[in-house]
């Protein structure tokens, strides 16, 4: 809702701008131009996904994605002990895990949903530390291969979309280990207020 809103006034804000410029002409060319930018961006990045949706699918046929989740579970299971008692909890947080690791974030989504859901089963509507966690894992991921930031800047004309892997791995660290910190620390005033 917030962004109609936001996208309704930036609307309304060009057609005034342009109507009180005499300058229409120039706002109708541009939003036409946009538009036609947004769908070569589109086709664009929906080559990139399907290739690496593909190739998320071979690894999971060939079982590669599993011994990647695997090689987490051990980390896994000292960030999220309750979690990890439930194997197909604790599998989901790792494939999840493991899809946020190959830039896949669309393929994340939906296991880091089934992670979510299974943990907060009779918590009563409240998110628990572990949770929380979760959450910060997911979206702060560490990132070896950010495909879908590569496949913007491939669309925007990147000769070598891929030339930030190094400030990716480096931001990727920095977030994630700042977020774990965080939901602890949090994790622990909210104990120390009970």
């Amino acid at each position: 809702m917030a962004m109609a809103v936001i996208w309704t006034g930036m609307v309304t804000i060009s057609l005034f701008f342009g109507i009180a410029t005499g300058r229409l002409d120039a706002v109708s060319a541009a939003a036409l131009e946009g538009a036609g930018s947004a769908i070569q961006l589109c086709l664009n990045m929906a080559g990139v996904l399907c290739l690496w949706s593909g190739v998320m699918t071979v690894m999971d046929r060939c079982g590669l994605s599993e011994h990647l989740a695997g090689a987490f579970r051990p980390l896994l299971r000292l960030l999220l002990p309750d979690a990890s008692r439930d194997t197909e909890t604790l599998a989901a947080v790792s494939a999840n895990v493991s899809a946020n690791l190959l830039g896949l974030g669309n393929a994340a989504t939906p296991l880091g949903i089934r992670a979510a859901r299974r943990m907060a089963r009779g918590q009563n509507g409240i998110a628990s530390d572990e949770l929380c966690m979760l959450v910060v894992l997911n979206t702060a991921s560490i990132q070896l291969l950010p495909t879908t930031v590569a496949s913007v800047r491939a669309a925007a004309g990147s000769a070598a979309p891929f030339d930030i892997l190094p400030a990716v791995w480096l931001a990727s660290v920095m977030s994630v280990t700042a977020g774990l910190l965080a939901a602890k620390l949090f994790s622990r005033l909210g104990r120390w207020r009970r």
